[in-house]
């Protein structure tokens, strides 16, 4: 049986889409009651991210609740959530927004319904301000690195793969970025086990020889971003940073790696960047993940050494996602399967806290603030930051 506290009011003040491009604050929004494996988290903050606006903008669904990334406390639980959940706790999440499937399911809003499979507990010396900054940029680092990219491991560690040093290079296009910042931590944290010839002396109970097996520090990230905001790439693990802006950024790169490099995450998705990942990708090819539709007019120039591939983290959610044109997409089981296990691993990084969040600037105005703030998204870019909103 759901559980709820008693004072769960029908009605809520939110914003919802008017119109391509126009959102309004409303104070008769209904509160939806938590289906199975929903809760129901009272919103202490919201985030804006770049797709608030563009997705406005492409794809309106009228009358439907906007946002996707925010923090607050449980306050009704339906039934089948997992024991771990309880009303009362802080929590994170994100949910998809305008979403003409669940048009009342919206970040931007004073009670948020959401699928507790990516229901985050927040650590007690984390803000509210601060968790919401993790949402929407997580879980599209950790769809796009380990499930898209399909790097040598994963979270879990469950992976072995003897790669050569110069072989575990991985490039992060946009490191500064929300989504950049996080996928350069999630490789950093990354954690190889020892190769089959260590296992093997393990399981002999023989002294292992360090030399014989590989280092566990993970992959090892490299970054693209502004010579500005170089040092918060390299804070959250890059090893090296290259100026985008540089023309022989690229060539820097193949410099570095050895010519090595097999793996490019685009978090700028732009046709220069995926220029430019093409560039840096050694002569043996690889693979390249964007957040958008690629250029095919660039990829099919190298379309025998490089796979590549776009992402949409809404997939996670494991339901049809029912937007305009190339964006749609049919549910993706897998990507739900792999989201909720996602959701465990970084869980553990934040008890453990090894788990930092992306630098944001606190905004003020409420939900009045909000939705001028995806117009100050869509005008002009944030950089190295995420705008906050407490409500």
């Amino acid at each position: 049986m759901p559980s709820a506290t008693p004072n769960l009011p029908y009605q809520q003040t939110a914003i919802v889409v008017e119109e391509a491009g126009k959102l309004r604050v409303r104070h008769d929004v209904p509160v939806l009651s938590p289906g199975p494996l929903e809760a129901v988290v009272k919103t202490a903050a919201v985030a804006i991210n770049p797709v608030d606006a563009k997705m406005l903008d492409y794809s309106p669904v009228p009358g439907a609740v906007h946002g996707y990334d925010f923090a607050g406390t449980i306050v009704a639980l339906g039934s089948d959530t997992p024991a771990h959940l309880n009303i009362g706790d802080r929590v994170a999440s994100f949910v998809h927004g305008m979403n003409s499937i669940l048009p009342g399911v919206g970040a931007f809003a004073e009670y948020v319904t959401a699928s507790a499979d990516f229901i985050l507990h927040i650590p007690d010396n984390m803000t509210f301000n601060d968790a919401a900054s993790i949402g929407l940029g997580l879980f599209t680092a950790g769809l796009g690195v380990f499930h898209e990219l399909r790097v040598p491991g994963s979270l879990s560690a469950s992976h072995d793969s003897d790669l050569a040093i110069d072989e575990r290079f991985v490039l992060v296009a946009g490191g500064s970025t929300a989504t950049g910042t996080r996928a350069i931590q999630l490789l950093k944290l990354y954690v190889k086990i020892p190769s089959k010839l260590t296992l093997l002396l393990h399981s002999l109970k023989q002294p292992t020889n360090p030399a014989l097996s590989y280092s566990s520090d993970g992959l090892r990230p490299i970054a693209t971003c502004s010579k500005s905001n170089a040092d918060l790439a390299r804070r959250f693990g890059a090893e090296e940073v290259f100026d985008y802006s540089d023309p022989d950024c690229a060539s820097n790169i193949r410099r570095y790696t050895g010519g090595a490099l097999a793996y490019a995450l685009d978090c700028v998705a732009r046709a220069d960047t995926t220029q430019l990942c093409y560039d840096a990708i050694g002569r043996a090819g690889g693979r390249y993940v964007t957040l958008e539709p690629f250029r095919t007019a660039i990829t099919e120039k190298r379309a025998l050494t490089i796979n590549p591939s776009w992402l949409l983290a809404l997939t996670v959610f494991g339901r049809k996602v029912d937007i305009a044109g190339e964006y749609f997409r049919e549910a993706q089981p897998d990507d739900h399967k792999f989201a909720r296990n996602l959701t465990v691993r970084v869980q553990e990084l934040l008890d453990h806290g090894k788990f930092d969040t992306h630098p944001i600037k606190v905004m003020s105005g409420g939900l009045d603030g909000v939705k001028d703030g995806v117009d100050v998204i869509r005008s002009q870019s944030v950089s190295g930051q995420k705008l906050v909103y407490p409500l």
